[in-house]
């Protein structure tokens, strides 16, 4: 089960963290991680922690010893950067005038953002619902899928991730989660992810990519008859970047067989693939769409539902009724964080910054043979490591040894299936802190690469 657990991204468990830890934090620190363990429950992917924090702004954390590293992870919630003025001043005064909105009012920031968010989502997309995290909006995204549908069968990605609450890790796809953890929501199907390195159909070996992927979906929504929704991320955080052509192939087949296409676009919409919404780099438009993480402008926790008109269908329902839900400190957040993304043109930005940084990334794939594919789309960028080009083997302690060098040398990321240098910098990003950061990573590579 150990390599199955790693879908979600580096273990706080392993030899080299430990290692790490021990070679480079200070007593003060060290004395802070174990009270942090001795009051937190012990998870996997958290408690035990790594460091301790004390700043971060811009592109940049900060630990307790005062070493500044580039965060090219930052939990995604980064895309205008860690304490941007902005955010903090819409913040601040929305503290000054309101600072609660009780259940059955309303307030003027909230539906402010509410008409924001249906401006720049494309077609008729026109209906939201708040709520605190992206896993109470997509259990909420769920929930409205049935009431509209009259149906409750899913079909979701295999490896996919959609939050950790018991709704969520049921159509998700990942064991670290779903592992003795049952009995998980019935009617959730998966399938696998559209993956064309690791295809399980096999493409690769057939050339490339032929859709069997798709057919397979819209195979199961004719045997199966009665699927409420297909559920995904339009492209998972490894990443893996599925054609266009993948997508239109699944719309079509949803509106063939009356399934709805939610999509979880919570990681990476607002512009982190060069367009605000991450479906539309496919051309295809969902039923529904949940995003979240960046939303709060990295400081608040907020997420939003954001459905097509005609499903304004559950008035005699509660579909979400959370506390916070109409937050005004946090939909001012949120709206300086998309007129920030606006004014300052950070998706068009993260265009031409991710097809600079792939073009290099290209170039460090012909010099390394332990690296064997990149991809990436906007600022959503991997580099996987494999011990074999032929094989497609994951270098998995490989892959986290190049973590914890490139952790030494001042730059931050996370690995996801753990073999694959998932790139997610703020969009305020310049092109010298990228190619500094491109530089670490190829360093640490070679190192690597030379101890093996």
């Amino acid at each position: 089960m150990g390599k199955l657990h790693r879908s979600e991204g580096d273990i706080n468990i392993s030899p080299q963290r430990t290692e790490w830890q021990d070679k480079h934090l200070d007593a003060r620190t060290q004395v802070l991680l174990k009270e942090d363990e001795r009051y937190f429950l012990k998870q996997s992917l958290s408690t035990p922690c790594l460091n301790v924090m004390q700043s971060c702004e811009g592109i940049y954390i900060e630990d307790l010893q005062g070493r500044r590293y580039m965060d090219f992870h930052g939990n995604n919630v980064h895309q205008v950067g860690f304490a941007n003025p902005d955010v903090i001043a819409a913040i601040k005064d929305q503290l000054d005038e309101l600072s609660f909105c009780t259940r059955r009012y309303t307030n003027r920031v909230a539906v402010a953002l509410a008409r924001k968010l249906t401006e720049i989502a494309p077609g008729d997309l026109n209906k939201v619902l708040f709520c605190p995290g992206g896993a109470e909006a997509m259990g909420i995204a769920i929930k409205l899928a049935r009431i509209a549908t009259g149906r409750h069968k899913t079909i979701s990605m295999w490896d996919s991730f959609h939050g950790a609450t018991l709704d969520t890790i049921s159509i998700g796809g990942e064991a670290i989660f779903r592992h003795d953890m049952g009995p998980l929501l019935p009617g959730t199907e998966h399938v696998p992810p559209p993956d064309e390195y690791h295809c399980v159909f096999g493409c690769w070996k057939r050339g490339g990519c032929d859709l069997t992927c798709a057919k397979y979906i819209e195979y199961i929504l004719e045997k199966e008859g009665d699927i409420a929704a297909v559920i995904s991320e339009p492209i998972r955080s490894t990443p893996y970047i599925p054609r266009p052509e993948y997508w239109q192939a699944v719309r079509r087949a949803c509106d063939k067989y009356g399934a709805l296409l939610i999509f979880d676009e919570i990681p990476h919409a607002l512009g982190r693939t060069g367009k605000i919404f991450t479906f539309e780099n496919f051309d295809v438009l969902p039923d529904m769409v949940v995003i979240g993480k960046g939303l709060g402008g990295g400081v608040f926790p907020l997420a939003a539902l954001i459905a097509r008109e005609g499903l304004d269908v559950a008035g005699d329902r509660a579909l979400g009724h959370y506390t916070h839900e109409k937050s005004p400190v946090g939909c001012a957040a949120a709206l300086a964080t998309i007129d920030y993304i606006e004014k300052h043109r950070l998706a068009e930005h993260a265009s031409e910054l991710g097809h600079y940084a792939l073009t290099r990334m290209n170039e460090m794939k012909e010099r390394h043979s332990l690296i064997g594919d990149v991809r990436g789309l906007g600022l959503f960028l991997g580099i996987e490591l494999v011990k074999d080009r032929e094989t497609r083997e994951r270098a998995t302690d490989e892959a986290e040894a190049v973590m914890y060098a490139a952790l030494s040398r001042g730059l931050s990321f996370k690995l996801t299936m753990g073999n694959i240098i998932t790139l997610t910098p703020a969009l305020i990003i310049t092109r010298d802190e990228m190619d500094k950061a491109l530089d670490i990573i190829e360093e640490c590579i070679a190192e690597v690469e030379k101890a093996s």
